[in-house]
């Protein structure tokens, strides 16, 4: 099964009062016109589709397009909200999309949303973990002290129950790191004190492949 796997679009941008949108507007069509030539079976978008919480109109306008462009082309998308985006505003409509392709996890409700493709071999489990940090996992397991996010990230997979001998793929927005690692980050994301906010790659052995977002 094929995917293209995207993340950190920061749809509304802007650089020094520059705003970015026409090279966004740009790109997109480019990555469309790659995803007619590669013929993915789904997209995968891995978080931060905007760059701020509420996003200029025509950053809406413009990911309103690139999402009705390629459910025109019965392309299945599967997208998570990034720590830039507003869950609640990328719920909104979420069902109604749904119904024609695009799946959208913005608000965690206590594990990871799954759907399901199939392909010639079977199944593929696409789970959609939205941005996680302690405060918004804590209210789902009040008998456990969450502290740290990769506490959270374990608690919310754990929940799933994920089955390791079938095909199993993640779509996430977290600062993930190998073991004793320290991730380099851009400018746009920083790391909390202590590292607190890193996830290590281990919570994620029962997926076949992870599509990340966040560091970029």
């Amino acid at each position: 099964m094929k995917f293209m796997h995207l993340s950190d679009l920061h749809i509304g941008k802007r650089v020094n009062e520059f705003s970015m949108l026409e090279d966004q507007e740009y790109i997109l069509r480019e990555i469309l016109d790659i995803a007619a030539e590669q013929k993915p079976d789904a997209v995968l978008l891995a978080g931060d589709l905007y760059d701020r919480c509420v996003p200029p109109g025509e950053a809406v306008e413009l990911l309103d397009e690139f999402l009705t462009r390629l459910a025109e082309r019965s392309l299945p998308v599967f997208a998570v909200s990034g720590n830039h985006d507003s869950p609640e505003r990328l719920d909104f409509g979420t069902r109604i999309m749904q119904k024609h392709g695009v799946t959208i996890a913005g608000s965690f409700r206590g594990r990871p949303q799954k759907s399901v493709l199939s392909d010639a071999y079977g199944p593929v489990n696409i789970w959609l973990l939205p941005f996680l940090k302690p405060a918004i996992v804590s209210p789902f397991f009040p008998e456990e002290q969450i502290s740290s996010y990769e506490e959270a990230v374990r608690h919310a997979i754990a929940a799933a129950g994920i089955d390791p001998s079938e095909r199993n793929v993640l779509v996430a927005h977290q600062f993930v790191t190998a073991f004793g690692s320290q991730p380099e980050t851009c400018e746009s994301e920083t790391l909390s004190v202590g590292g607190a906010d890193q996830v290590d790659a281990s919570v994620f052995d029962s997926f076949d492949y992870v599509a990340l977002g966040h560091l970029h």
